[in-house]
């Protein structure tokens, strides 16, 4: 192709390669030039524009564009026309997209006028997706190059296609251990169920047994003879080798497996197993969060009937990590001493309208003398978080008279009427640049002891993935919670009235729970009959405790 810039007297026949917008012509880059385009530019002053000029042999651009994607498009692709030299392909069915990367690869070296792209291997599409496209750079490309691609294309026919979604039914086993909370459980069904739901598959058997090999072998045989396409075995503790539980049981019953192990992270503890010829995985921890991690990768595959070898998953390496690392820590049972130097802030939110309350602010209601607000914030005061920030909103001028004389900084929450994160914002922007976390607790829980904030405080361990630390009673997950350094710009982005439960949700791995007595953890006083439990028991925690 001939290209560069001519006398407009000899610009006819070519193909306009800038844009040209002048005096109220508008002549688009790529318009042929013929006698009214030359008559138009010398009314504009215009005297020498770039043109290009294909030779014998070229092919235009847009018919090139719709050849090669023609050649490489295989089952589940729709072709749209091609225009500027683009011509784009879309999935017509929802499911994987399989890519030939060394078709693609050969392809895309034969010549750099001729260029495709897709979506990475194995992306996970729905109908109408955009799953790659076809572009020659130049007005028109050599036509022996564009059929050397095409050669190329039909060799490793089809360069791409989509693998719809074959499996419908899905069963979920459980295994328990002591202590271990159904609730989780519960939790990880509702995810699981999210995650099959863009296949159209559902899970129609749930088993929930003890945590040993015969009772996860006796699960799997009764749900596969039930039907189920696909069983996931989700284990109260992490496959640690392939010897372990969940293994041990695949292969009690004939089952092969395939592969233990992934470079991905997360998502390293997967097991992929085949028994009687259907797809059983052993889940990682942090499939319970619906998080992306390595198991999506394996399931999205398996969905669509497309093996996954060990081969496969030893080649998920590059890419494969997904996000910081954490380590999923141990519940801590006993308290331990915080490591020296280690700092903690504590954030009282105290900005809320008390709505429930119907009236009154909660916040300055007395227990015991003392207005409600004024006892959390002292318990914080008598732990060894340290500084202590309160977050005002709502009344100010009053909360602040009922915190006078109390060594604390201030925070005022403009935005309080907007919900809790709002508040937890403003209290962790607040918290000084050299701490390790922040404590974040609630003005309306009176009945939280200096004790327990320090049992939370030394379980705050990052060397060992402790970084979110939450208090529970048998397994239920209370306040205040502990939150390190790094979910700090998570918490910024918070939005509405859920606090930060959400994100507790996306880094289960990155949490350590604190078993302890007691409904402290759990009493907020949101209405005037629990604010009159509160005065009628024991009040807030005593100044000798």
């Amino acid at each position: 192709m001939k290209f560069g810039p001519v006398p407009l007297a000899e610009a006819e026949g070519g193909l306009l390669v800038h844009a040209v917008r002048h005096d109220g012509i508008v002549l688009k880059k790529g318009t042929p030039i013929g006698a009214r385009e030359i008559a138009a530019l010398l009314l504009a002053g215009i005297t020498t524009v770039t043109v290009a000029r294909p030779e014998p042999g070229d092919v235009a651009e847009d018919s090139a564009a719709a050849a090669l994607a023609a050649a490489v498009a295989g089952d589940g692709i729709r072709i749209d026309p091609a225009f500027t030299g683009r011509a784009n392909l879309f999935a017509e069915t929802a499911g994987v997209l399989v890519v030939d990367r060394q078709g693609v690869d050969r392809l895309n070296a034969v010549d750099p006028d001729l260029t495709f792209a897709t979506l990475p291997a194995f992306a996970p599409v729905s109908v109408g997706a955009m799953l790659a496209t076809a572009k020659i750079i130049p007005f028109a490309v050599k036509g022996t190059s564009l059929d050397a691609a095409v050669a190329i294309a039909k060799t490793h026919a089809p360069l791409v296609r989509v693998a719809p979604y074959t499996v419908k039914t899905a069963a979920v086993i459980s295994t328990i251990l002591p202590g271990f909370s159904e609730k989780v459980i519960d939790k990880t069904l509702r995810v699981t169920a999210e995650r099959l739901a863009p296949a159209g598959a559902t899970i129609v058997a749930e088993r929930r047994v003890p945590h040993e090999a015969g009772a996860v072998a006796a699960a799997i045989s009764a749900v596969l003879a039930e039907g189920v396409d696909l069983v996931v075995v989700f284990g109260a503790s992490a496959i640690a080798d392939r010897r372990d539980v969940i293994p041990s049981a695949v292969e009690a019953i004939g089952g092969r497996i395939e592969h233990f192990g992934m470079p991905v992270d997360p998502g390293n503890l997967l097991l992929v197993a085949d028994v009687q010829g259907r797809p059983v995985l052993g889940a990682p921890g942090c499939a319970r969060s619906p998080k992306e991690n390595g198991f999506d990768w394996v399931l999205s595959r398996l969905l669509c009937g497309l093996p996954v070898t060990g081969r496969d998953i030893a080649g998920m390496g590059v890419g494969g990590l997904l996000m910081e690392i954490v380590t999923r820590p141990q519940p801590r049972s006993e308290p331990v001493e915080a490591k020296a130097g280690r700092k903690i802030a504590a954030v009282v939110l105290a900005a809320g309208r008390s709505t429930r309350m119907g009236g009154p602010n909660k916040l300055l209601a007395e227990i015991g003398g003392r207005p409600m607000v004024r006892i959390a914030v002292e318990t914080a005061l008598r732990s060894k978080a340290a500084p202590v920030v309160v977050v005002t909103g709502h009344q100010e001028r009053e909360v602040r008279a009922a915190l006078a004389g109390l060594p604390v900084a201030f925070a005022h929450n403009p935005d309080f009427a907007e919900g809790l994160s709002t508040s937890v914002k403003a209290g962790i922007a607040a918290v000084p640049a050299d701490v390790d976390g922040a404590i974040v607790s609630l003005g309306d829980m009176p009945q939280i002891d200096p004790g327990l904030i320090d049992r939370l405080l030394a379980a705050f361990d990052p060397e060992k993935g402790a970084l979110i630390v939450i208090p529970t009673v048998a397994g239920k997950r209370g306040n205040p919670v502990v939150w390190a350094r790094r979910f700090f710009a998570d918490l910024a982005g918070l939005t509405g009235d859920v606090g930060a439960r959400n994100l507790v949700a996306a880094y289960q791995e990155a949490v350590a729970e604190v078993p302890v007595d007691g409904a402290a953890v759990f009493t907020d006083v949101d209405t005037p009959d629990a604010l009159e439990a509160v005065r009628a028991g024991a009040g807030g925690p005593a100044e000798s405790r």
